[in-house]
């Protein structure tokens, strides 16, 4: 068994925790809440149990990862603080007196050990399975929603990621000691990169001479993300920006670069599933699937509240066929009826725009046809930047040169009118108001436990990112409920 790996140690100074670390210390009931033993059922096929040395136990391997969620910190400086906090030695099972690991050994159990694995399922699993055991899970309700987190690499040249960086280190060494700005390396004036990494490597070396200086925490912290930069990032940040993120769209006039997490959670503010996706899918389109693993932790869903992102066609079919009711205004614009090859084009419900397979959005849209029975149009024309069609690296098939761009719908009248007739009731219009306590959430998820930029480079590095944050913020949230 993989637990064999490690010996239990006695220390003689095990009873430091118990007169150190509080009752109501958040590590402490954690460690109290959860049985992490599932971790080596998880993770035994990934270790080899007979051959080698002995591995780092797994679940203070996968405690490091959930502490750096919690307290959005790099894998050197989680590794430092528990080192002497002993909060955190607490957590991770360690002797007061045990050495940490290196922190490099972070990076090789993320790659190797959690690599295709469904962490983010599991994970969200576990927290509702002890949700519902202690009761706190009454509602059959879910609210649903998509939060963005833009790509860490998002579209700055590398010269203006080690710029940013590094100011953002000299603001913090100026805070602490003035007199340093003497001792600085001249700042580069010029767009070059390698004179840019030159720069940085100069001023790294001037403040890990200033020994006093490098260790007050403020300082440290930023210092540790440029020189990861310097001696990790480069190689990525030269090859290309993140390939796996693309161009997603807030509004008509607001964007980003990076991805998506669709998100279902009860109106106990418990997270039942998730869907990491690039930045250009449509909300809607993750609905079933978000209800259907919801679903599979062992929740009873008979009411589904959302945007009208959600209120598709396909979707108002699959939850009348399911019982359930959806809580989503229609939106006209929403396409209806059978499409034609353009299908994968998604629909962007903020701008009222749709967005091309390469993330570029519609710059204006027209009516066209005789009106119905039901006062509409029979087709809107959505119109494309054909200057951008033209050097669009995915344009075989979707664009001709010297043509127009544009992608037609077709409006039918009464497609809705079921559940425009459900809108206007009163249960529908209170039930709405529960909608607010998911944007709590995704406020939660970035401004707390950095979700608001991808720690990492690819959709399996923000898959994983999202399982521990959501991790993090479902414990967190059932012991405040469980209090």
């Amino acid at each position: 068994m993989i637990q064999q790996q490690q010996t239990l140690k006695l220390s003689p100074y095990i009873d430091l925790y118990n007169i150190i670390i509080p009752k109501d210390n958040t590590l402490r009931q954690i460690n109290d809440l959860v049985d992490f033993s599932f971790i080596y059922e998880e993770l035994k096929a990934r270790y080899c149990l007979d051959n080698g040395r002995n591995a780092i136990d797994p679940i203070r391997m996968f405690k490091y990862l959930l502490l750096k969620a919690i307290f959005e910190l790099s894998d050197v400086d989680i590794v430092e603080r528990s080192r002497y906090d002993m909060s955190f030695k607490y957590f991770l099972d360690m002797a007061p007196e045990d050495d940490v690991i290196d922190a490099s050994s972070l990076t090789k159990f993320r790659k190797l050990r959690l690599k295709d694995m469904n962490l983010l399922d599991m994970l969200i699993g576990k927290t509702v399975e002890i949700a519902l055991e202690k009761g706190i899970i009454t509602s059959k309700s879910i609210i649903v929603d998509a939060t963005h987190t833009k790509a860490r690499y998002n579209q700055k040249t590398p010269r203006e990621v080690l710029l940013e960086r590094s100011l953002k280190l000299r603001k913090a060494v100026y805070m602490a000691d003035e007199s340093l700005k003497a001792k600085m390396p001249a700042k580069n004036t010029n767009d070059v990169l390698e004179d840019e990494i030159v720069y940085c490597e100069k001023l790294i070396a001037v403040l890990e001479a200033q020994s006093g200086v490098c260790q007050l925490p403020k300082i440290e912290e930023p210092l540790n993300f440029l020189k990861e930069a310097v001696e990790d990032d480069l190689e990525q940040l030269k090859i290309s920006k993140d390939p796996d993120a693309r161009v997603g769209h807030k509004s008509a006039d607001s964007s980003f670069f990076g991805y998506k997490t669709h998100i279902a959670m009860t109106e106990e503010r418990i997270i039942t599933a998730a869907v990491v996706t690039t930045g250009e899918k449509n909300d809607g389109k993750q609905l079933q699937t978000l209800i259907e693993k919801s679903k599979a932790t062992g929740l009873e869903v008979t009411t589904v509240i959302g945007d009208t992102a959600y209120s598709e066609k396909d979707n108002i079919i699959y939850t009348n066929s399911k019982e359930i009711e959806l809580i989503s205004k229609l939106n006209p614009l929403i396409t209806q009826g059978g499409r034609r090859k353009e299908d994968e084009f998604q629909f962007n419900k903020d701008a009222g725009m749709y967005v091309c397979k390469a993330g570029h959005m519609a710059i204006r849209k027209a009516k066209q046809g005789r009106k119905n029975e039901g006062g509409k149009n029979k087709r809107t024309i959505y119109y494309f930047d054909t200057e951008k069609c033209k050097v669009c690296p995915i344009k075989a098939g979707c664009y001709n040169d010297g043509a127009s761009k544009t992608y037609s719908v077709t409006i039918k009248s009464n497609e809705h009118s079921g559940q425009a007739e459900f809108q206007e009731s009163e249960y529908f219009k209170v039930k709405a108001k529960e909608r607010y306590k998911i944007e709590a959430k995704n406020s939660e998820l970035k401004h707390r436990h950095g979700y608001d930029v991808a720690s990492s480079s690819g959709l399996l590095g923000m898959q994983l990112q999202g399982a521990m944050a959501i991790f993090a913020v479902n414990l967190k949230r059932i012991l405040k409920l469980a209090d």
